[in-house]
């Protein structure tokens, strides 16, 4: 039973993987139906979530530790939005709709209004040129800063050409570079759990 787990997560992997690559339409069929298995292991886990959030803020809540009337807010909301939707359902013009609307959207465009404050001031921070690699990537910030812009044209006709050759030579290489490591990444992190050598999801080490 120890390794049961183990041969859960090994058999399912690598099915998935060997369906993954094999073109014909039965094998297809299979794999898609599998991927729709997903959806009830995402709802226990919705539900194992809820619940680690409940005994989270339950143990804060009881103990009376530092900022415990927000764990109160974030219980009852659980409760009541949890509530809400079994009995009126989720859809447009339900409660837990309108809430959404009202409350959580608002909340989300105000954490991206502070996030440009907060990048502008990362930004500064970082564009100071103490070093070649500083210089480099304060002339290239400013480069493309002006070249996006309308003013730019007028400056000089060629920074736009600039600008699109920054994004599609340099950039492009970069953020390619970088997904390929994080698909090598990927790629040994599933090996690893396939083969029982990552077992952190055991809980356990």
């Amino acid at each position: 039973m120890r390794r049961g787990p183990l041969l859960v997560t090994f058999l399912s992997g690598a099915a998935v993987a060997a369906l993954f690559f094999i073109p014909h339409h039965q094998a297809q069929a299979v794999n898609n139906k599998l991927l729709e298995w997903t959806l009830v292991v995402y709802a226990f886990a919705l539900i194992l979530g809820s619940m680690s959030l409940w005994n989270s803020h339950a143990r804060k809540l009881n103990a009376r530790a530092e900022g415990w009337p927000f764990s109160l807010v974030t219980l009852v909301s659980l409760v009541g939005i949890t509530a809400l939707g079994i009995w009126k359902g989720v859809g447009e013009g339900s409660p837990v709709g309108r809430i959404y609307n009202t409350v959580n959207s608002p909340l989300a465009s105000t954490m991206f209004a502070l996030l440009a404050f907060v990048i502008a001031s990362a930004a500064f921070r970082a564009f100071r040129a103490r070093s070649v690699e500083a210089t480099l990537l304060l002339i290239t910030a400013i480069v493309m800063m002006i070249g996006r812009v309308s003013i730019g044209p007028l400056i000089s006709p060629h920074l736009p050409g600039v600008t699109e050759w920054l994004l599609d030579v340099p950039n492009l290489a970069a953020k390619r570079a970088i997904a390929v490591g994080v698909g090598l990444g990927a790629v040994s992190t599933a090996l690893k759990i396939i083969l029982g050598i990552e077992r952190s999801y055991l809980g356990r080490s």
